[in-house]
């Protein structure tokens, strides 16, 4: 499968999935005991007109509804979705490792992941420190059998996206190979015998190295393969 067939793949399931699920929050999602604590997480990509309020609004509102108590609430402003290091988000991973809450809830997924694979492998900790994981408009709720049927949908095509990425890594490494191309490191010219000079007049590795440019391992190879 071609890169733009699997990305229009993606997309239409994407929309898809957020249209069989728009309508199903409150009858999948009922109202619960409150003993929940819930981190709410938003973020907003630049300051001009964006309002992170009205994602933990219906934050609020959905978890208003369930039950639930929000044990914090996590806003990254003006940050760019792909970068994976954010402040808040930063402190909502210290949190979730000292067990502050049980469940991370979001307004959309990409709101908290630049990538799907990315989403995946932060729901993938998540659940390995025993922490839900709501995405509000996907209907991505692990705590819920039918969150956990997407969640395993995501996982697979983010699986299937890393093979196809292996595949165009070995097919471009095989195409260099054969148009002879030497892939890896630059070797390093030596002077083998140059080296071995020095260490005659008594220099030091450290000398040797000042002056060749060359690491420690590289001189003391050439001079021994030299002998």
């Amino acid at each position: 499968m071609s890169r733009t067939r699997f990305n229009g793949c993606l997309t239409k399931f994407n929309r898809e999935a957020e249209m069989a699920t728009s309508n199903i929050h409150l009858s999948v999602f009922p109202p619960q005991s409150g003993h929940t604590h819930v981190a709410l997480y938003a973020r907003v990509s630049t300051h001009n007109g964006q309002d992170p309020s009205m994602q933990t609004r219906e934050l609020a509102e959905y978890c208003e509804r369930r039950g639930w108590t929000i044990a914090g609430t996590y806003i990254d402003t003006g940050i760019s979705g792909s970068k994976e290091s954010r402040p808040e988000l930063d402190r909502l991973w210290a949190d979730a490792k000292r067990r502050r809450f049980d469940a991370v809830c979001v307004y959309r997924y990409d709101r908290f992941a630049r990538s799907l694979r990315q989403l995946v492998n932060a729901l993938d900790e998540f659940r390995s420190l025993g922490i839900d994981f709501v995405s509000l408009h996907e209907g991505v709720d692990t705590s819920t059998p039918n969150g956990r049927l997407i969640f395993g949908i995501f996982a697979s095509i983010a699986e299937f996206e890393r093979e196809l990425i292996r595949d165009r890594v070995r097919s471009g490494i095989a195409a260099a190979r054969a148009k002879g191309k030497r892939l890896g490191r630059p070797r390093v010219s030596v002077d083998a015998a140059g080296i071995a000079a020095l260490r005659a007049q008594g220099r030091s590795w450290r000398t040797i190295c000042a002056e060749t440019g060359l690491s420690k391992g590289t001189a003391q190879r050439a001079c021994k393969a030299l002998a």
